[in-house]
């Protein structure tokens, strides 16, 4: 039996993707929702309870991207002209973010305003992530094998919809994970605060998923046509379930299954992206075997990382383990 190392490494980087979406996002959340916490002491408890484990989790974006560029060079040359834009704004927002989450706790008279960063930066970084997803999905333009589009092609109402999920399910993964973390008037104003960013988020989620089977055939096709209608009709049903689940979680006081729940809509909205777009790379222009470096790349680039890969995770794994429970709102790790 052939072993076909393109589609190997494409489910590779749709991992460090993934990871990266369900790991990262709810730090980022954590930024999105500070101004619902007035307080400095609740915002010094809120990255406390991310303080260990943010850095670690943007290891997946570097995976993700970096592999993308080694293994998948086409596809990176094409999709990235079409969405530089929104990129290099989210990279100058992680970056921004990352001063401020560590100057916010160098003064007590200026805290406001690298709180006022750290929000701003965790906000962009979302919703320019989202924007880029929107950008992929409505298709890029290509002629030659090459970016064939325009400089603002990645701003439409389709996108800004995206980037808008994108920022709501952030947020609604921060609440979560504080009312998972923390304790008293925290947990209990992320746990109301969770009600409505998930009724946002699933009105949102319905509302992508109505918009895009209509931008591209493949997709209508995929979504609509038999037989993977079948196997297309059982995302929808488990978001629900998940959604319940969530819903059920914060009613009954529930501290894990909240969390859980709402990475779930994550975990399942990405699977729903892959069903539009798979085998292609770029929808209805280039497949994965297409877009891939030669075997002999793939070969060698597939030896380190099944090594770090697995590092990667037990270091993370570690990492979580190490700090599970509730946090202490009288101590921290800074």
């Amino acid at each position: 039996m052939t072993i076909d190392l393109s589609f190997i490494w494409a489910g590779i980087i749709a991992f460090a993707v993934l990871a990266y979406v369900v790991l990262d996002g709810f730090d980022l959340g954590i930024g999105i929702v500070f101004p619902f916490f007035r307080k400095r002491r609740d915002r010094d408890v809120m990255t406390n309870s991310i303080a260990p484990v943010w850095d670690g989790n943007e290891t997946w974006l570097v995976l993700g991207g970096g592999g993308l560029m080694a293994v998948f060079p086409l596809a990176y040359a094409i999709i990235m002209p079409a969405i530089y834009m929104p990129i290099i704004l989210m990279l100058v927002s992680l970056i921004f973010r990352g001063v401020a989450f560590e100057f916010r706790w160098r003064t007590h008279h200026e805290s406001h305003l690298w709180d006022f960063g750290f929000w701003i930066g965790s906000s962009v970084a979302a919703f320019m992530q989202g924007i880029a997803l929107g950008a992929l999905v409505q298709g890029i333009a290509v002629e030659g094998r090459q970016y064939a589009g325009g400089w603002w092609d990645w701003l439409t109402p389709f996108s800004i919809l995206t980037g808008v999920a994108v920022l709501t399910g952030y947020a609604l993964l921060g609440v979560t994970w504080l009312n998972l973390k923390t304790t008293g008037d925290i947990q209990s104003r992320a746990a109301s605060l969770a009600r409505p960013f998930c009724v946002v988020l699933l009105a949102l989620i319905g509302a992508v998923s109505l918009w895009t089977p209509f931008i591209n055939e493949m997709y209508f096709e995929r979504w609509f046509g038999w037989p993977t209608a079948f196997f297309s009709s059982f995302v929808p049903l488990l978001l629900a379930l998940c959604a319940f689940s969530l819903w059920h979680g914060l009613t009954h006081g529930k501290h894990l299954q909240p969390f859980l729940s709402a990475l779930g809509l994550f975990v399942l909205s990405f699977a729903g992206l892959g069903i539009s777009f798979y085998p292609y790379m770029i929808p209805g222009v280039l497949t994965i075997e297409d877009a891939a470096a030669p075997d002999s790349s793939l070969k060698f680039l597939l030896a380190g990382t099944v090594v770090l890969v697995p590092m990667i995770l037990c270091y993370t794994g570690y990492a979580y383990w190490v700090f599970r429970g509730k946090l202490d709102p009288e101590e921290g790790y800074h």
